[in-house]
C-alpha cells in the first residue's frame, strides 16, 4: 500500500484498463479484506476477479521495470487475497 505508483503509467492505459483505477479497484478490495478480518463480500470478489483478469492483459504490455514490478506485486496480492478469502 505504501509503494509509490509508477509515474509514467498516471492517467495512462494499457489495452483499454485505466491504470490507475485498476491500482485503486486492487487497493480498495485488499482493504476492505482486511477490515472484514480476511473475508471479501461477493461484490468484491468478483471486482477483484476482474482486476487479476485486466492484470493478466496489461502486464506482458509493460516494457518499464518500475511498472512491471509494481503491477505484478499488485496481482500477487490479488490472488493471495482471492485464495485466503475466508
Amino acid at each position: 500500500m505504501r509503494a509509490e505508483f509508477p509515474a509514467g503509467l498516471r492517467g495512462g492505459e494499457q489495452a483499454g484498463v485505466h491504470m490507475i483505477l485498476l491500482d485503486a479497484d486492487v487497493a480498495g478490495c485488499v482493504t476492505t479484506w482486511q477490515s472484514n478480518r480476511g473475508v471479501l463480500d461477493e461484490e468484491r470478489r468478483r471486482s477483484l476477479l476482474r482486476c487479476v483478469a485486466d492484470l493478466d492483459k496489461v502486464l506482458p504490455l509493460l516494457t518499464d521495470a518500475q511498472e512491471t514490478r509494481y503491477y505484478g506485486r499488485l496481482r500477487d496480492l490479488a490472488v493471495t487475497v482471492l485464495e485466503h478469502d475466508a
